[in-house]
């Protein structure tokens, strides 16, 4: 299918992805802050201003590290963003990483006295032209709006007394489906995981299914031991039964002859999906022609997707894309497409929050999001960690995201990054200092 082809297919889901969404707009550092405008309930609310702009860096730490194909990961760096307002109320956001802080606080005081209600003159002003995915784009600085953005909204559903879910478009669901997660993992400081081989992962989806009913599981299945993989999905399958499901992520460990070893085994087993088994596209869709099996991945270029007919889902977060209103374009565009789009883990309960009304709002996202929820200790929010059970998380009830800043548990987390310092999720522990590479095998 070529690019007037894709066009042609749905061109209100996907033109706006192969066109620059900016062009012809004034570049962010000629756009002085706009004039007021009403646009809220009330003449007086209308003219609400930015009174300042708070970015936090924070650890979410795992209770134990899980072994992935790269190496080990003990925790997540996140960005907690609070935009304050003349009125006194709070706009609560989070932002993929710690190094959007230095950023969001180089446009505070831009943004100071702006309206906070006119979202995309606020993005002209801080974020330049970027296409998804392209040699212009900068994934920092457009996580960094991704989470003010957020903010914003919250801001918007606290002032009008909506969830924010109402203001995407309404909710199509209140239930949220997720998977619990399983991986090889090692002891954590308090002595929980240590779940070092095939009975004990087994035995700690066993409990998850007894004390809190889950059915859906996913899990990293990378062992350069192929057969191990094999061995792995048959005792869990067994142990869980015909109706569990059953996705994995292989993170890019395999070369193309060795996921072709592994996929009539997993095939059999009846995985819901596989993530990134080959480290290429062009490696999953030559995959494609000996399975079945859904893939997945993280590169979001939908073109590419359609082009090779693989994956058949994308993974994301929201603030990494832009926020709410550019990753709900994208949505549509998948749902145009053909192409199934889930939430992926690691945020604190700000990015879950977030993570339940976009698929609260927008029914393409069936299938369940990616969870890490049950592995943290820690969380920012006064409701959280959250926690599914039955394999959902209920949409947070009242106005905006939902949730509640909780400034002791934001002090903690921010004391753990400095205290710890930034995770390497790079480290592997069996030969340190040196980087793997993928393929594994």
């Amino acid at each position: 299918m070529g690019p007037l082809a894709i066009i042609h297919f749905h061109v209100s889901h996907i033109a706006w992805i192969l066109a620059d969404p900016l062009q012809g707009r004034p570049a962010p550092d000629m756009i002085l802050c706009p004039e007021v405008m009403s646009t809220g309930p009330s003449k007086d609310k209308a003219r609400m201003k930015i009174r300042s702009i708070r970015a936090t860096p924070v650890l979410i730490p795992l209770e134990a590290p899980y072994v992935w194909s790269y190496g080990v990961l003990d925790g997540f760096t996140k960005c907690v963003i609070e935009v304050e307002t003349t009125d006194g109320l709070t706009g609560i956001g989070e932002a993929p990483s710690h190094t959007a802080a230095p950023i969001i606080a180089g446009w505070a005081e831009r943004l100071k006295g702006c309206d906070p209600l006119d979202i995309s003159a606020l993005e002209r002003m801080v974020l330049p032209s970027m296409p998804f995915n392209h040699s212009v784009t900068d994934f920092t600085t457009r996580g960094a709006w991704g989470g003010l953005e957020i903010a914003l909204w919250d801001l918007r559903g606290k002032l009008w007394d909506q969830p924010v879910a109402n203001l995407l478009g309404g909710i199509h669901r209140r239930e949220i489906p997720f998977t619990d997660y399983f991986a090889y993992r090692l002891k954590g400081d308090d002595g929980k995981g240590g779940e070092a081989n095939i009975d004990e992962v087994v035995g700690y989806c066993l409990g998850l299914h007894e004390k809190f009913g889950t059915t859906f599981f996913e899990g990293k299945v990378a062992d350069p031991d192929l057969n191990a993989n094999i061995a792995l999905m048959q005792a869990l399958r067994v142990a869980l039964g015909p109706r569990a499901m059953l996705r994995i992520d292989s993170n890019q460990a395999f070369s193309l002859p060795s996921a072709r070893y592994l996929a009539p085994a997993f095939e059999e087993i009846g995985l819901r999906n596989w993530e990134d088994p080959t480290p290429e596209w062009r490696q999953m869709a030559k995959l494609r022609r000996h399975t079945s099996i859904p893939f997945s991945g993280h590169n979001l270029d939908l073109t590419k997707a359609m082009a090779f007919g693989v994956p058949d889902a994308l993974v994301s977060d929201i603030a990494g894309m832009g926020g709410f209103s550019a990753m709900l374009r994208f949505v549509s565009a998948c749902e145009g497409a053909g192409v199934d789009f889930w939430c992926y883990s690691g945020d604190s309960g700000l990015g879950t929050a977030a993570f339940l009304h976009a698929c609260a709002a927008h029914p393409h996202i069936r299938e369940p999001n990616q969870s890490l929820l049950r592995q943290q200790p820690h969380d920012v929010i006064v409701e959280g960690p959250f926690s599914p059970r039955d394999n959902v998380v209920p949409l947070p009830e009242g106005p905006g995201l939902g949730v509640t800043l909780d400034p002791d548990r934001l002090a903690f987390c921010a004391q753990l990054l400095k205290d710890r310092g930034v995770p390497n999720k790079y480290h592997d522990p069996d030969n340190p200092g040196v980087m793997r590479r993928m393929p594994l095998i």
